[in-house]
């Protein structure tokens, strides 16, 4: 699709709203469940949030192989669960494993498919899921233990403000805007770093940063990786729900493009955040 036919169907409200409240509802979840019942209740938030995300992911951009690439990415997320579940001392690497074997599989499952139109972007589609999965798991490490359940908390808080912010700002005054087509601004980025600073700061003592400087960049890093994972979704949205889709197709319901944009930035905050931890 060239980018002169980069226009959405959907209005601003229909854009920003749904995706805000995903993001809010997605970051009420691994907040609320770990509370309540501990490591199972961050296992099932997130196992919640991986396997939501795999069935909109394929609906949305189209893979091809519906029911394997549904199966291949299912998968994926419960094994990369495991790996950082069930060794008594997780750690990043054991993801290696997880991600090779995954390919692998979709290699072949988009080989042994019948036709194999579209093989490229089905099988780059594939890739990115099991990345994105990855990533997701890697919120079950943040706040394992109890000096990083603070933090832990904070930085949800800060990625939840820092997208909600950002989408509201967007819905208001999508200006300077970033790309045509596109219903997202630079004053909506930038306020959204500014708002996952602030939450940071403000959630200093709970997270045990003694240093404000560092708060303030540990959110601001989190709010800003956030903002533009979020226009990235935003851009994949737009072109999924096209005003003019190819003949015979239909654009993806709203509460599946919601879903797109409200989880993808948390899983790419997921292991900006572990990696803060171990530097701030």
């Amino acid at each position: 699709m060239s980018s002169l036919a980069l226009e959405s169907a959907l209005p601003a409200r229909a854009h920003h709203l749904p995706a805000a409240g995903v993001a809010a509802g997605a970051v009420a979840l691994l907040v609320v469940l770990p509370e309540l019942l501990g490591d199972l209740g961050r296992l099932a938030a997130v196992i919640v949030l991986q396997l939501g995300l795999v069935l909109v992911w394929v609906l949305v951009t189209g893979t091809q192989g519906f029911a394997g690439s549904l199966t291949v990415g299912t998968a994926a997320a419960v094994a990369a669960d495991l790996a950082l579940v069930l060794p008594a001392r997780p750690a990043m690497g054991a993801l290696l494993a997880v991600f090779g074997v995954g390919f692998l599989a979709a290699v072949l499952q988009q080989m042994l498919r019948r036709p194999r139109h579209d093989l490229v972007a089905s099988l780059a589609g594939a890739a990115l899921l099991l990345a994105v999965t990855g990533a997701l798991a890697s919120l079950l490490l943040l706040g394992r233990t109890d000096a990083g359940h603070g933090r832990a908390l904070v930085a949800l808080l800060a990625v939840g403000a820092a997208l909600v912010v950002g989408h509201l700002v967007d819905l208001v005054l999508p200006r300077p805007q970033l790309a045509e087509g596109v219903p997202c601004g630079l004053l909506g980025l930038v306020l959204a770093v500014v708002a996952g600073a602030a939450v940071a700061f403000l959630g200093r003592d709970v997270s045990g940063t003694v240093d404000p400087l560092n708060a303030v960049i540990y959110g601001a890093v989190l709010g800003g990786v956030a903002a533009m994972v979020s226009l990235v979704g935003s851009y994949l949205v737009v072109e999924a729900g096209a005003a003019d889709p190819p003949a015979g197709d239909q654009a993806p319901p709203v509460w599946a493009l919601s879903v797109i944009q409200g989880v993808l930035p948390l899983a790419a905050c997921g292991p900006v955040a572990l990696a803060l931890q171990s530097v701030l």
